[in-house]
Parts: C-alpha cells; structure tokens; sequence
C-alpha cells in the first residue's frame, strides 16, 4: 500500500515496410505512433514522473531532419507528447520511455530518451532504458581518464556518453575500411549506414557496467538495439514477424498492443542483445557471458501488470501458500474471520489465499473493507495537517464485520517502511472493533535496500531493520553493530556483512517489534503479521530467483559494495546525531 517507484518502462517499434504500407493498409500514416502509445499506456505503472519517444526516418533527404525527440514531465506526460506529434515525424523506428526516478533527481534533463547529436547520421545515438548502475563512479573515472568530460554526472548521460564515444570508433573504422575499399564521398557515407556493427559498440560499453538494465537505443542510420543485463535483473520481452518488431518490458504489453498469443512472444535473455540493422535483418547476439540468473521476484510480486498469464498464477500461489500461518494466527476460527486485501495489486494474491481455504473446506468471509478514497495534496506543508489528511487517505466499509466477534485478515503485496500501517490502515481498521486484525504480505520481510531500478536505497527506510535495530538495543548487543560496521568498512565487497544483524533474531520476534513500533496509541485490536517464507517465494515464483530484498544475496559485487556503505552511512549519521 506504499508505493514504491520503480524505473522504468521501455517500448520499441520497428516498421520492416515502406511506411506508405502501414497507411494503405491500417488506415493511417500514424500506425506506427498509435501503437507505441498504447504500449507506453499499457506501461504507464512503470512510470509516471515523465516519458519521451524518438523517431528515426530511414530515406530523409540530406541537410533535412530525420530524428526526432519529445519528452515531458508529469503523470500526464504520454497524452502531452503524444499530441505534439506530426507527420513529419513519422519514421521506421520508434522508441518510448516512461520514467521513475531512483536517484532523487527530477526535471525534464533527466526524461528518457537521451540523445547525442552529430553532423554523420551513424554517429546520432538516442538511448533509453530500465536500469540502474552501481558502478557509476567508476565509469565516470573511465571517461575522465580518457580526457572526456560529461556535462551531467548521472548514469543515463555517462551511458549516453560511453557508447556513443564507442559508436564513434566503429563509425571511424568502418571509415577508414571504406576508404581503404577505395571508395569516395557519399558512397563513403553509405558504406558506413550499411555496415554499422552494434555489437561491437554494446560489448565495448556494456562490459564497464555492474547492475540490472535494460537498454534500448536508435542510432541514425537507423540501427536499433535492446541489451540485457548479464543476471537478467530486468526484463524485456520482443515479438518479430514481417510487418514489425516491437520490444516491451512486459509480456501482456505485447499481447494486447497487436493481438498476440502468449507462445508468440519471446523473452530477451541475460546478456543477450536484440539487434535491428538498417536493413531491417535483425538477430540476436550474446553481448555478455550470462551470470547467474537473478531474475527480480520483486517484478512477480508486486510491479508488472498482473494480467500475464505466469504472474496472475504466481501470485495466487503467493496467496494460496500463506493459508497455514494464516489458520494459525485466528486460531482456526475461520467462521469468525473476514477476509480482505488492500492495495488493488494484492488482489490476486487474495484470491488465491481464499481459494487456498476453500480448498482445505472451508467456506471463507470475504469483503471489501478498505477503499483508497482521496490522493494526499502536496499543497499542505505543515507536518501536523499532512498526517491528518494521510489518515483519510484510505477508507472502509462500515458493518462489513461483527464487532469484538470477527477476526480481520488483510493481505497486502508488501510491507516496507510501514508508515501507511501506522497513519492510517491500522487506525481506521480499528474503528470497525475486529476482534483481531491478522495483517499478511505475499512478500517476506523486505531488509535490504535495492540498487538496480527500484526506489529502496536506504536502511533505515524498512520496518523490518528499525525493528532489528530496536531489539539489538534492547538486548545490548551494540558489539555486534560495531563488528558489523567494521566488517562494512574493511571489506565492503566480498560479503553482505548487515546479513549478521538479523542472525539473533527470528522473523516472528521481528514481527512483534514491528507491530509495536507501527501500532497507534489507543488502539484497541490486537495485531499480528504474517508475512510469506523465503522458500515459498521460491516455490511460488521459481524462475525468478532474485530475492536480495529479503535476503541480502546480491547478485552483483556493486550492490554488496552499496548495502554494506549504507550501514557505514546509517551508523556514521547516527553518530553525527549524538555528538
């Protein structure tokens, strides 16, 4: 019911006719356009801080336009773009992109889609992506080193900044090759559009990086490409026939966008790359030697659209899988219990936790108890006023239950920071006199932050560690923290050293300091959480084994490097504070 920003969502388009094809045979000459707008509005839940689209033009005379970008900020930003599209603009290739930031950084600057600009059509690159690097400082360093000097420090521009220092190098081989083939003037040019190699250009920039991306770029010669990360942290799905090749960050983006069926659509690989040439010819090609796949588990639970078909199962396994430690918490009294789900996104999660007692014969409760009535206005600066009106944000169903008789059980999708428990669901859920409210997440316990794409970097942001943290106080275990700490310091890469500070403790006496720490005053029902077990996560989502949120296994060496700085960074505040 917190919602996490997640960056990003990424949406290609190849027209492989002559563009007069599309018109004559769907009507109009923005066939291409229309359907990168539904694809980025089928995406729109992987971004609303801002989007951008570029075009390339395949057979634009010399000395006119032939790339094209617009980019907006605000959630209302792909209507805005969209509407400022002219027919001038309509190209063969065509890319989209929706934005959330990781980074804190706002402003039209950091909008997706990038582009370099050059006199020579091979050397213009535009580049998008679902990423986040962990490295960047040292990519930085690399450029520096060479005499570059990037006007922005940010991962999109230096990556921006990188493979276009790269697709300058092929461009000026494929130059001297030309020259050397005895060629002149305008067939020079021609042989450089025609023989562009990009899987060059990605292996020379992408095997500087740590982190999970998908990265999606147009060149103006009309090369168009999309590489995966090594792990397959982020996903991106591609469908090819003669008419298009369109590539997404999600499965039902595809399906719906051309009507397709789900054996159609094919899944990028890690470390592979799909590549379009100007020809039209594309292929895949292994850029990176796969690593371990670590597919995010947190795309399954929470972030990519619910309507594909692998994700709606697993997250009724989710569900279904919960049922026993649920039985437990109500004591069996499942005649005296009813059952709900908040936000909309733990919906199918709740279907397949009742199915999962309907199936054991039990014959379930189920209501809509809570309701997301009002948006919180950032208009209301005083600390005080904006906590009352968090308080209202969601709503609930008056006499959906038996006051003081019914247990209330509520599933979510994920427990995080747990600040909306505490101001608001907790407190209104509390109105309606449950006898016991059971609060579940189809997620573990979330501990560790995550640096490849998704808005969790600090430590201190998650229930889960401030209760850890509260009971090493409790208990005195402040040697422990300072070995961590040493640990974090003396060797920031081979291990993930705040692992050691959950050891102590198991996750139910976890469960108990954070029901204290996020229960309101004065409120009356006791709480219990329930929360999903690492290895039904596994069980429920097998192909997606990245779990370092809940377990602290970092599948690169720079996010052990940024988890264990984070709690150098966390006790260094803490010491400030005290001094």
């Amino acid at each position: 019911m917190e919602q996490l920003k997640h960056e990003c969502g990424v949406a290609m388009i190849r027209l492989l006719k002559p563009l007069d094809y599309y018109e004559k045979k769907y009507g109009s000459w923005a066939y291409g356009f229309n359907k990168l707008y539904l694809m980025m509005e089928k995406q729109h839940n992987r971004g609303q801080e801002g989007a951008g689209i570029a075009s390339v033009s395949l057979n634009n005379e010399p000395g006119t336009e032939y790339m094209f970008r617009e980019k907006a900020e605000g959630k209302d930003a792909i209507t805005e773009i969209f509407s400022r599209v002219t027919q001038e603009m309509a190209g063969e290739l065509l890319m989209g992109h929706l934005r959330y930031s990781t980074t804190g950084k706002s402003g039209l600057t950091f909008v997706h889609p990038f582009l370099r600009r050059n006199n020579w059509r091979a050397k213009n690159l535009c580049l998008c992506g679902n990423f986040n690097m962990t490295n960047i400082d040292e990519v930085f360093q690399f450029l520096t080193s060479q005499g570059q000097s990037p006007r922005i420090y940010g991962d999109s521009y230096i990556t921006l900044e990188l493979m276009g220092h790269r697709l300058d190098r092929e461009v000026e081989r494929l130059f001297d090759e030309a020259k050397a083939k005895g060629l002149e003037g305008l067939d020079i040019t021609r042989y450089i559009d025609d023989h562009v190699e990009m899987a060059n250009v990605l292996r020379k920039t992408m095997e500087h990086y740590d982190g999970g991306y998908v990265m999606c770029g147009l060149t103006g010669s009309g090369e168009m490409f999309a590489v995966r990360d090594p792990w397959g942290i982020r996903p991106a799905f591609y469908y090819r026939d003669d008419e298009i090749i369109a590539l997404a960050s999600e499965r039902p983006v595809l399906q719906t966008t051309f009507d397709l069926q789900y054996e159609d659509i094919r899944e990028l690989q890690p470390g592979e790359a799909l590549i379009v040439r100007r020809s039209g010819e594309s292929h895949l090609e292994q850029i990176m030697p796969a690593q371990k796949l670590s597919a995010c588990s947190f795309e399954r639970i929470y972030f990519s659209r619910g309507s594909d078909r692998d994700i709606y199962q697993e997250r009724k396994r989710l569900g279904e899988q919960l049922t026993p430690a649920i039985l437990k918490a109500i004591d069996g009294d499942v005649y005296n219990t009813v059952f709900s789900y908040i936000p909309n996104t733990a919906e199918v999660a709740y279907y397949g936790m009742t199915d999962g007692f309907r199936q054991q014969g039990y014959n379930v409760r189920t209501e809509k108890v809570v309701w997301k009535d009002i948006k919180l206005r950032t208009f209301i600066s005083a600390n005080t006023e904006r906590n009352d009106l968090a308080a209202h944000v969601y709503d609930i169903s008056y006499g959906s239950l038996r006051p003081y008789e019914d247990n209330l059980v509520i599933i979510d999708d994920s427990i995080v920071r747990g600040t909306t428990l505490r101001e608001s669901i907790f407190k209104i859920l509390d109105r309606l006199h449950p006898k016991k409210i059971v609060m579940v997440s189809s997620s573990p316990q979330i501990r560790y932050p995550d640096y490849y794409g998704i808005d969790m970097p600090r430590l201190e942001e998650f229930c889960a560690f401030r209760a850890t943290m509260a009971l090493i106080e409790e208990r005195g275990m402040w040697q422990l923290v300072n070995d961590v700490y040493l640990a974090c310091k003396r060797d920031p890469q081979t291990d993930n050293h705040v692992r050691a500070l959950y050891e102590p403790f198991t996750v139910e006496e976890i469960n108990e300091k954070i029901v204290e720490m996020l229960r309101p005053k004065d409120m009356q029902a006791p709480i219990e959480l329930v929360f999903q077990s690492i290895e039904g996560l596994h069980d429920a989502c097998p192909n997606h084994p990245g779990d370092w949120y809940f377990t602290g296994h970092y599948p690169t060496p720079g996010g052990t490097q940024l988890v264990n700085q984070a709690f150098v960074n966390y006790i260094d505040s803490k010491l400030q504070i005290n001094k």
